[in-house]
């Protein structure tokens, strides 16, 4: 099984899109609002190299945004 970390905020549409989806195919992960907790937003960034969210980290692989094929093809690994 894949750890799966998903950077995130409440105010954020594709971020609740995006655990949704992980919701739906069964996929476990951890949750980390950036707003709640100012180090994983720096984490976020520093592991993308991007300020925007959601942020996915799937076994060290990144994908910035709601990338559904991205996201796939790394839960396929």
């Amino acid at each position: 099984m894949s750890k799966v970390i998903v950077y995130t905020a409440t105010w954020c549409g594709f971020c609740h899109a995006v655990k949704d989806y992980l919701d739906k195919k069964g996929v476990q992960y951890e949750d980390r609002d950036v707003d709640s907790n100012p180090t994983w937003g720096q984490e976020a960034v520093d592991k993308s190299g991007q300020r925007g969210i959601p942020v996915v980290d799937i076994d060290g692989k990144i994908v910035v945004g709601f990338d559904r094929p991205a996201i796939d093809a790394l839960l396929a690994k």
